[in-house]
């Protein structure tokens, strides 16, 4: 019991830090804030030149939408299930556990399109992509 709790509690934790990344890439690809905005954390801001370039990259979109949008939809649905406390022990696990398996293998096109086609280092999308993998392992272990 106590063990489905603390992992109950990472998985709203780290979905929780997912939503709010992804809430910020997603502001910065509808252009709703700059990325260099002053009242994020400097270490978290989007380069102009780097990091910010990233969002308006065809890999940064499906179907139209940022990536980012998708991406708040998981993580909110992964706070609420967890939160509810039905994220481990209902047959929805298998939905996220699912789409969390699909979120990491983007993570990985996406990562190698980073390094390797835009040669760009961006902290958030490494976090972003960090925190898709623990999630995966916590839905797959919990």
């Amino acid at each position: 019991m106590a063990d489905g709790l603390l992992t109950r509690a990472l998985i709203v934790a780290l979905a929780t830090l997912g939503f709010a990344i992804a809430s910020y890439f997603t502001a910065v690809a509808c252009r709703w804030v700059r990325p260099d905005v002053g009242w994020i954390p400097s270490v978290c801001r989007l380069g102009p030149e780097t990091c910010a370039l990233v969002v308006f990259t065809p890999q940064a979109r499906v179907f139209g939408l940022p990536n980012s949008a998708f991406g708040q939809v998981y993580y909110l649905a992964l706070v609420l299930a967890g939160l509810g406390g039905w994220v481990l022990h209902h047959p929805m696990r298998w939905a996220f556990l699912a789409a969390s398996v699909v979120t990491v293998m983007l993570a990985v096109y996406l990562s190698h399109a980073l390094l390797v086609t835009l040669r760009v280092r961006c902290l958030l999308c490494f976090t972003s992509h960090a925190i898709n993998v623990a999630l995966l392992l916590l839905l797959a272990l919990g």
